[in-house]
């Protein structure tokens, strides 16, 4: 029983000991003599610990919760935002491929129209390039259409039956040029505009092919261009590539068309590099897009 009650004794004593109030003094390095001091007891110290703990987490808490503090370090990001990244680029891939698609299909659409003898369907101008969608209501041909008509399908002066064959192996010839790159036309052919050809708006490093056999009359290097390569093919025709990243042929050498001439250049920070497409008949700017379905 003594014992206990030494025990108690002596656990009671620390208790109140560890509240009692300490004094901590500055003293005066000469004359020792007090220069500030403070009362502070075991009990204090242990609270301003945690109190600072306290706060020091509070504010790392909001610092992570309220800014982007964790994007710069290294290794934060997770499998999960990496993946829909991924998967934001591959819808935005899905929907030109649509586009393209959908702009193919109306093409056709409208040849089978025109050799049918009908008017081509127009798209509507009031829709957007990326919601892009063929109206399907026929325009009705007016009188002096229907005149040119007569003319142009009979046998007199105007008449196309003596050149009937011409046209069509120039048809031909015209669908039998390949394109350049795989992508979308972003400017289309404008003189006026400063505009001589196409633009595409290809993926970076996308392979940059020749659309018909020819010479390469030139493959050069500019800072605002990057490489341009210069083929020239038969019947006067001159095709141009403008903004490749690299060039993997020689002037002098011959080409043959689907082969590989370089590299669309990569895209960069801030800007978008488009590839650029011309063709020249006889020493004249032409329509690509009248040559080559794109």
């Amino acid at each position: 029983m003594i014992r206990m009650n030494r025990l108690f004794d002596a656990i009671r004593a620390r208790w109140h000991d560890f509240f009692r109030k300490r004094r901590f003094s500055m003293l005066h390095a000469t004359d020792r003599s007090e220069e500030w001091h403070v009362h502070l007891s075991p009990a204090g110290i242990v609270a301003g610990l945690v109190a600072f703990v306290l706060l020091l987490f509070i504010l790392i808490l909001t610092l992570t919760a309220y800014t982007p503090v964790l994007e710069f370090l290294p290794g934060y990001r997770t499998e999960a935002d990496r993946s829909r990244e991924n998967i934001m680029q591959q819808i935005l891939r899905l929907d030109s491929m649509e586009r393209v698609i959908d702009d193919m299909a109306t093409y056709n659409r409208n040849i089978a129209l025109i050799l049918e003898g009908k008017t081509p369907a127009i798209p509507s101008s009031g829709t957007l390039l990326d919601t892009l969608r063929g109206d399907k209501t026929l325009v009705p041909p007016s009188a002096e259409d229907s005149l040119l008509r007569a003319q142009m399908e009979g046998s007199g002066a105007y008449g196309l039956g003596e050149r009937e064959a011409a046209t069509r192996r120039q048809v031909r010839e015209a669908i039998e040029l390949a394109k350049p790159a795989e992508g979308i036309i972003t400017d289309r052919f404008d003189i006026p505009q400063g505009c001589y050809g196409v633009r595409i708006a290809a993926p970076a490093e996308a392979r940059i092919t020749a659309v018909d056999t020819g010479t390469v009359v030139q493959s050069l290097w500019a800072p605002e261009n990057g490489y341009t390569v210069i083929l020239q093919h038969a019947n006067n025709l001159i095709s141009v590539y403008k903004g490749l990243s690299q060039s993997l042929v020689s002037t002098g050498q011959t080409v043959r068309g689907g082969d590989q001439l370089g590299y669309n250049a990569a895209a960069v920070e801030g800007e978008t590099r488009l590839f650029e497409f011309e063709l020249w008949s006889n020493g004249k700017p032409v329509d690509p897009e009248s040559y080559i379905v794109f």
